[in-house]
C-alpha cells in the first residue's frame, strides 16, 4: 500500500515515486521521542516522525500495538496526503501529531481489511 507508491505533487504535477527505506527509533539518533520513518521521494530523503506516546494511546484505546509494518504504512498514507496537499519539498522531517498517527492508522487498518491482509514490508532494502 504506502511501502512504495507514486503520487502527483500538487504544484509541479510531478509524479513522484515514493519508497519506504528504513525506520529508526530517533531518541538515540536526534534525542526525540519519536520513532523515524524514511521515504525516498524521487531519491531524496524525507523522513515522517510519529511520536511516541502514540503507540501507548493506541495501546489504550484497541488493547493492539503498532507494529513496525503499521508504523510504515501510516508514515506512507500521512506522506501521500501531505503531497496531494502541496508539502514544502524543502523539508526532509515532517513530525505528525498523535492524533494524526490514530486517524492515519485506522484508515491503513481498514485500507488493508478491504485488501485482504497488511502489505509485508520488502527484505533486503
Amino acid at each position: 500500500m504506502y511501502e512504495d507508491f507514486h503520487v502527483t505533487d500538487r504544484w509541479s504535477g510531478e509524479d513522484l515515486h515514493c519508497t519506504w527505506k528504513g525506520t529508526i527509533v530517533a531518541i538515540a539518533t536526534r534525542h526525540a521521542d519519536a520513532v523515524d520513518v524514511r521515504f525516498d521521494v524521487n531519491d531524496g530523503p524525507m523522513w515522517i516522525a510519529l511520536p511516541c506516546t502514540a503507540w501507548v494511546e493506541q495501546k489504550k484505546r484497541t488493547g493492539k500495538v503498532i507494529t513496525d509494518q503499521l508504523a510504515v504504512q501510516i508514515a506512507g498514507r500521512y506522506l501521500k496526503q501531505l503531497i496531494e496537499e502541496g508539502y514544502d519539498s524543502q523539508r526532509e522531517v515532517y513530525a505528525m501529531r498523535v492524533d494524526e498517527v490514530l486517524e492515519h492508522l485506522d484508515a491503513v487498518v481498514a485500507e488493508a481489511k478491504g485488501q485482504g491482509e497488511m502489505p509485508a514490508l520488502p527484505v533486503g532494502v
